[in-house]
């Protein structure tokens, strides 16, 4: 009896690691895995198995033809999804080069190794710059964990130094703080509430050391609290007011405007080589960066204080430069 129920295991283990469209397996490599694993079994066995395997809700398809064999067909996840989420983590800064890899690792495991090894071929883990703290993964699960038990959670933060190094914020003492929740724009970020300035923070998690789940409470939230509108704030650090602002684009520039703005951004022609935009933004030196990195082919036109406020921008910017 044992070993009938670890042949069942044991066919479906080699379906799912072994087998694809692509590479289907026939009745001897199935028996020749089996008896590999020291269980032996008989041809008539082994397919009342494929088919209790099919029962149980295992998509068991059967190529036909000369090629006649066995493979798995649909999965949690396909190729294209793997990739998908393979490419998610390659283009992760906030992961580490090593945990990269591991990552990718674990998620070839969600198709065939074939497959995988087909994978691995287009695997590449961009040279870009990545954060070189190995504790983020712990501290990641440790704000979950705080969250979902309501706990708060204690940390210690640094900054870079000119030479490389890490310096401590607050001669290395450790920040308490409520967690409310985690956000992604390029790195991860913690968004936390400070009970005693009844005021939010926000933090970069790759910064943090020594993050430990504390058994205190959180403090209750303030109800008129928008997380939305906070997040969309702190990602568009060292804003300034919001307004909107109308902006005349090159053609060119439509795709880079509808990265930046998405269904906020209302276009309309402008003559046969430009667009007109209208968006709103928090006007300050993020936004200014953005437009300046396109030159003469984006100008903006209205408010006409955000317009001086950028003319400024760009002659300080100037004045770096003048001989």
């Amino acid at each position: 009896m044992g070993d009938k129920k670890l042949k069942l295991l044991y066919l479906a283990k080699y379906l799912e690691e072994e087998t694809d469209q692509e590479h289907p397996a026939g009745m001897p490599e199935l028996l020749a895995y089996l008896t590999a694993n020291g269980i032996s079994a008989e041809r008539k066995s082994v397919y009342d198995d494929l088919r209790l395997l099919e029962s149980f809700g295992m998509d068991v398809e059967t190529v036909k033809g000369r090629q006649f064999g066995y493979y798995l067909g649909e999965r949690t996840f396909q190729l294209p999804e793997v990739k998908l989420l393979v490419d998610a983590v390659q283009a992760a800064p906030f992961l580490t080069q090593k945990k990269s890899m591991e990552l990718i690792g674990k998620l070839e495991q969600l198709t065939s190794r074939p497959m995988a090894r087909q994978l691995r071929r287009q695997v590449y883990v961009l040279g870009r710059p990545r954060t070189t703290n190995e504790t983020l993964y712990y501290a990641v699960d440790g704000i979950h964990t705080a969250i979902s038990r309501d706990r708060q959670v204690s940390f210690r933060y640094f900054d870079w130094t000119a030479e490389g190094q890490r310096a401590f914020r607050r001669d290395g003492a450790a920040y308490v703080t409520d967690p409310v929740a985690l956000c992604v724009d390029r790195y991860y970020y913690l968004v936390a509430y400070d009970a005693l300035r009844q005021d939010y923070r926000h933090y970069r998690v790759d910064r943090m050391m020594d993050l430990t789940v504390l058994d205190s409470p959180r403090s209750p939230l303030p109800r008129d609290f928008d997380l939305g509108r906070y997040v969309r704030k702190i990602f568009d650090m060292y804003g300034g007011a919001s307004v909107t602002v109308r902006l005349r684009l090159h053609r060119s520039l439509i795709n880079p405007a509808m990265d930046r703005f998405g269904s906020d951004a209302h276009i309309r022609p402008d003559g046969p080589d430009h667009v007109a935009l209208t968006a709103p933004v928090e006007a300050g030196p993020t936004f200014y960066g953005w437009l300046f990195q396109f030159g003469d082919k984006a100008e903006l036109l209205s408010p006409a204080g955000v317009r001086r406020d950028f003319a400024d921008y760009c002659r300080r910017v100037l004045a770096r430069y003048d001989a």
